[in-house]
């Protein structure tokens, strides 16, 4: 073989490296769609993502708003306040009035000005609140008479006796 040959057969084993690198066009458009696509999902995945974000950062502003409520309310109720929700509104409007205030000289500074809203009888004071109309008072004397009436019956075996015993249970029990 001459030198000519030999450049020709380099030549030609070039193009056809060449020709093979080369990719069909209906597969070129095909990875420029799935390209495109892609770009697309991850925009959108990012604008999703900023969304997301903005929503986590409102929740835990509201989650700090309500911990600190929850807390004013818990201090004012150990403080004895009598209407709750307007004592914690005045607070609430003093603390944003100045940031820097402590909850408890606010409430202090409120229970001094509006002595209505607190009880005379705050903190471990506290007692229990009165039976409603339907919850009847036990009464000690009566006790007596609902025995005597439960051995009346018991001992007789009347049915008016039973009657009669189980009208005073239902009236002091």
């Amino acid at each position: 073989m001459s030198q000519i040959d030999s450049e020709n057969l380099s030549t030609s084993e070039e193009e056809a490296a060449q020709e093979q690198k080369l990719v069909p066009v209906v597969e070129s458009i095909r990875y420029r769609k799935r390209a495109q696509s892609a770009e697309q999902k991850a925009a959108s995945l990012e604008e999703e993502l900023a969304q997301n974000e903005a929503t986590i950062s409102h929740l835990n502003e509201k989650l700090q708003e309500m911990q600190t409520e929850r807390q004013l309310t818990a201090e004012l109720a150990c403080a004895g306040a009598t209407d709750i929700e307007a004592a914690t509104l005045l607070v609430k409007a003093r603390l944003k009035k100045e940031p820097k205030a402590n909850t408890a000289t606010v409430i202090g500074l409120l229970r001094k000005e509006k002595a209505y809203l607190f009880t005379d009888n705050a903190g471990s004071n506290i007692t229990a609140a009165p039976k409603t109309a339907g919850a009847r008072e036990k009464i000690p004397s009566a006790t007596g008479t609902l025995q005597r009436a439960a051995k009346k019956a018991s001992q007789t075996g009347s049915r008016a006796d039973l009657q009669e015993y189980l009208k005073l249970r239902r009236n002091f029990v």
